[in-house]
């Protein structure tokens, strides 16, 4: 145990344990990642982006423009969807710490998660509508869906501390990941078997994408009804004043935010090793495909072999299940801290084995299961340890700029990946350059006190909540 500000007495935690670890609570908050894995499996994941692209393309030609831009050059067709990925980022990185304030200061938390769930659900469905004649449609409610998807997740997290205490969040934490595998990896079954039977549907492919997207957004709305008639609302923990507003309370309780940030001077430091190794995490996914394409068949002289990029997609999401629990597991055995420690180095020799190994399909569906464990255990448990840094009655706010760091920073990743493939013309040697990431969020990481971060924020270790 670490030296410092002693942990809070088991006394003053009592009342506020009587009212968590409901199993029926726990549940409907574990279902609402069953409910929104549709949209970062199906429509994030696999299937929106290749869609708008090749609508949009029936526009504009391969690479015409869509937007000109004058200096900044222009928006063309390749580059339009990610120019709406990274606008949503960009609104997220200033809108989630604000509403974020705002759900901590009122009772309006499980409102506003439902109201952004809903927002988002809309969007999503109206993605079935989009055609050539209104791609440009599709930008605008890829963006809002996105937008709407981060800001109820933000207050999603937070509920993490409101039905748990202490020594019970790892587990919750991981199955809560775990029950949203098992539901995006089912949906995204179906759609992919939608897509490739579609004539036997009476379908074509266009068509058959358009109904996954919708089926996508009806999967997300319909299980967060689960979620919302199982979590409950807390008491308002502070009234709004005479003449004031949300949203000038908002921004006055986002200044407090960064302001306690600063005192939490280990908790800062988790965040930021947070930035780096979850940004190698993420590069490592979303350029998992194009590399393997590249280096097993494309460098080969082979046509891709889109059934087994579609194969690994789905082991992954099936077998991440089991890792995050093994993960808690781990947490258990070894604290949470160190299962983090022991993700990041398999990580790093993934990295490794992938550029000096990795010759066949066999070694990348051996990768593939590796990459599978580690992925839902360090998503997880990062998740439940930063919950436990967190002061009560700022979990809305403080999970905010948590989602800001797993989201505003994506960039970095790709970039050096990119610069590393243009500089070398090596995706292997790309690859490599990630380890870097993962090396800084690992020393970072090891050199932080998390115990005394648990302590500052006036909170208990896992085993000191058991004792009480």
């Amino acid at each position: 145990m670490s030296s410092g500000q002693p942990a809070p007495p088991a006394e003053s935690q009592a009342a506020d344990k009587l009212n968590k670890n409901n199993p029926r609570e726990i549940f409907g908050w574990k279902m609402y990642d069953w409910a929104n894995s549709s949209f970062s499996t199906v429509i994030v994941g696999a299937l929106y982006g290749p869609y708008l692209t090749e609508v949009t393309q029936r526009v504009a030609g391969e690479n015409g423009v869509v937007v000109e831009l004058g200096p900044l050059g222009a928006i063309t067709a390749k580059s339009f969807f990610p120019t709406c990925v990274s606008m949503a980022v960009f609104l997220q990185v200033f809108l989630l710490p604000f509403l974020g304030s705002v759900a901590d200061y009122s009772n309006l938390k499980k409102k506003m998660m439902a109201v952004c769930c809903y927002i988002g659900v809309l969007a999503t469905c109206l993605m079935f509508f989009v055609t050539e004649q209104v791609y440009w449609l599709g930008g605008v409610l890829f963006v809002v869906a996105n937008l709407a998807f981060g800001a109820a997740v933000v207050f999603y997290n937070s509920f993490l501390n409101d039905i748990t205490t202490e020594d019970q969040r790892d587990k919750v934490s991981s199955r809560g990941f775990a029950y949203g595998y098992l539901g995006g990896g089912i949906l995204l079954g179906l759609s992919f078997l939608l897509v490739n039977s579609a004539s036997r549907f009476g379908l074509d492919t266009f068509m058959a994408v358009r109904v996954s997207l919708l089926a996508a957004g009806i999967w997300w709305g319909g299980f967060a009804l689960v979620s919302f008639a199982m979590l409950k609302s807390r008491e308002q923990k502070k009234t709004l004043a005479t003449g004031k507003s949300y949203l000038t309370v908002g921004f006055a309780e986002l200044g407090r935010t960064f302001r306690e940030l600063a005192r939490l001077r280990h908790t800062l430091r988790y965040l930021i090793g947070y930035l780096f190794y979850n940004d190698g995490i993420q590069t490592v996914i979303s350029m998992s495909s194009v590399l393997l394409a590249q280096e097993l068949f494309v460098a080969q002289g082979l046509e891709t072999d889109q059934s087994f990029l579609l194969g690994i997609f789905l082991m992954v999401q099936f077998v991440a299940i089991f890792g995050a629990l093994i993960f808690e597991h781990l947490a258990y055995a070894i604290t949470t801290k160190r299962a983090i420690l022991v993700s990041l180095v398999l990580w790093s020799g993934v990295v490794i084995y992938v550029y000096s190994l990795l010759k066949t399909t066999t070694d990348a569906w051996a990768v593939g299961v590796v990459i599978a464990i580690v992925l839902g255990g360090s998503q997880a448990l990062s998740r439940s340890l930063f919950s436990r840094m967190i002061p009560k009655g700022r979990e809305a706010s403080f999970f905010g700029l948590y989602e800001v760091s797993e989201r505003g920073t994506s960039w970095l990743g790709p970039l050096l990946f990119g610069a590393v493939v243009a500089a070398t013309n090596s995706y292997r040697q790309a690859l490599l350059s990630l380890i870097i990431l993962f090396l800084v969020g690992t020393i970072i990481l090891y050199v932080t006190d998390t115990d005394q971060a648990i302590h500052d924020a006036g909170n208990l270790l896992p085993e000191e909540a058991a004792e009480a």
